[in-house]
């Protein structure tokens, strides 16, 4: 089985920079107070992302993702808030995803790859939107700017996936699917109740 193969099919049935949510940042159509919590509740998920690593035994990289939770927070305040708990029940439902996925490493090697595959052409994508149409300080940019181009996370997943037993890359293709939909439904959840 190509497990990168299955993986990305996997990715691209809630390929994020197909959500209505993203489209309307990168035309410059989305609200900033839907930016805004976008910023707020997003960033009580991207929080969670060094333990992802953490249970994968990769200190490095999880050291990484804790500093890359301060540029978060300067995204947030560049739009004039803060990170904060959830309320969203969809962004509630992808911290409880990310919880439970994040908890066992082969679950979680799934999870990550769901998220950091499409990292580098969602943060393009944000990236050149905020800086095409929205009129913000530069601090909202540098998070998606180290983003953009920073393929190293994946590889060192598929690079973990492939060292894994054959019989673990259902379990790796299934958390990868539960953490794609997850992300999907989150930004439904902040779409829905920001630009209904």
């Amino acid at each position: 089985m190509d497990f990168k193969q299955t993986l990305d099919n996997k990715i691209s049935d809630y390929n994020l920079l197909d959500h209505p949510f993203y489209e309307a940042w990168s035309t410059g159509e989305l609200p900033v107070e839907a930016l805004r919590t976008y910023a707020r509740e997003y960033g009580a998920f991207i929080a969670t992302i060094p333990n992802g690593w953490e249970t994968i035994n990769d200190a490095e990289i999880a050291a990484e993702e804790t500093e890359h939770i301060d540029m978060w927070a300067d995204f947030a305040d560049g739009l004039d808030t803060v990170v904060s708990e959830a309320e969203t029940p969809q962004v509630k439902a992808l911290l409880r995803t990310a919880d439970e996925l994040f908890a066992e490493p082969v679950t979680a090697l799934g999870a990550l790859y769901a998220f950091e595959a499409q990292q580098p052409a969602t943060s393009q994508s944000k990236l050149a939107g905020l800086q095409a149409f929205y009129e913000l300080p530069k601090k909202v940019e540098p998070y998606f700017e180290m983003h953009s181009d920073n393929a190293h996370e994946t590889e060192k997943l598929l690079e973990r996936i492939g060292d894994l037993p054959a019989e673990s890359h259902a379990v790796v293709v299934e958390a990868c699917e539960q953490m794609s939909a997850a992300l999907w439904d989150a930004l439904t959840g902040i779409q829905d109740a920001e630009c209904a």
